[in-house]
């Protein structure tokens, strides 16, 4: 193999550490895959830190020691993700994606990547510091939406069923009151899903009155687990009735909603 040029091994590690977010990769490997000393490596990674930094697209983490090395952390930057919500919050208050009985359609946003990964940077920098162990959400609008919030924290999913499977196993289940039908249903949480006392973080993509957060809140009890944050994509806001819980965050907040008259308004509810 020939030996790559100094540029090109740059550009060579920037990409591994970009297809494994949050892995640790040892100096060795880097030194070995493009034959070179781990001096040189070294080099080359401060000179990639910068570039990271100044794109804004994260940062590396170095760890020292035998069984060290650097980690790349996805990050959006602040700007990037002010104009995404905005754009996003533009499309969502378009009249068309009002549906009869009063409901916004986002499915085609959730399910498509694009959307999808800078959301779960944005979550995933809001609540990096809460330093969570596990990411939770329910079946099944709110599953890509959480998928790639645990990507950009390298954490592992849960996933809530809102009935008992039995390829589940033994599961514990609770009622809780859906804020969207004000009927009072089941969710369910298999006991091998979630080990006890883990630090959880809920990523769930619309709020009305927080009947399925608060539910949500209340199984994790079951684990002994400690939720320390629930974020939702949108948020219903067009009364000021108060939320059955408090302390999440919404990326957007739903302020109208007309199926007679067409008018629709969502607003990006982050600051940076």
């Amino acid at each position: 193999m020939e030996k790559m040029k100094r540029a090109e091994r740059m550009v060579a590690i920037t990409q591994v550490l970009m297809l494994k977010p949050n892995v640790l990769t040892p100096l060795s490997l880097f030194a070995e895959r493009f034959g070179t000393a781990k001096s040189t490596i070294s080099e080359d990674l401060m000179a990639v830190k910068e570039s990271f930094i100044l794109s804004g697209q994260g940062h590396i983490e170095t760890v020292s020691g035998a069984s060290g090395g650097v980690r790349y952390i996805p990050e959006i930057a602040p700007e990037e993700a002010k104009q995404f919500l905005s754009r996003l919050s533009e499309l969502l208050s378009n009249k068309e994606r009002i549906l009869t009985g009063g409901f916004l359609y986002m499915t085609d946003l959730l399910f498509d990547p694009s959307v999808l990964r800078p959301l779960g940077l944005i979550f995933a920098s809001a609540f990096r510091d809460k330093l969570p162990d596990v990411v939770v959400t329910i079946e099944t609008k709110g599953i890509p939406l959480a998928l790639v919030t645990a990507e950009a924290l390298g954490l592992p999913m849960v996933v809530i069923r809102t009935g008992n499977k039995v390829t589940e196993g033994s599961s514990v289940s609770i009622n809780y009151v859906s804020g969207s039908s004000r009927r009072i249903q089941t969710m369910s949480l298999s006991r091998r899903a979630l080990e006890p006392k883990r630090r959880v973080l809920v990523i769930d993509d619309f709020m009305k009155a927080g009947g399925t957060a608060l539910g949500i809140r209340n199984l994790m009890t079951e684990f002994e687990a400690d939720v320390v944050g629930i974020g939702v994509l949108v948020e219903a806001r067009m009364t000021e009735e108060p939320k059955l819980v408090e302390g999440y965050l919404s990326l957007l907040q739903l302020k109208e909603l007309d199926f007679y008259t067409g008018k629709t308004s969502v607003v990006p509810v982050v600051s940076y």
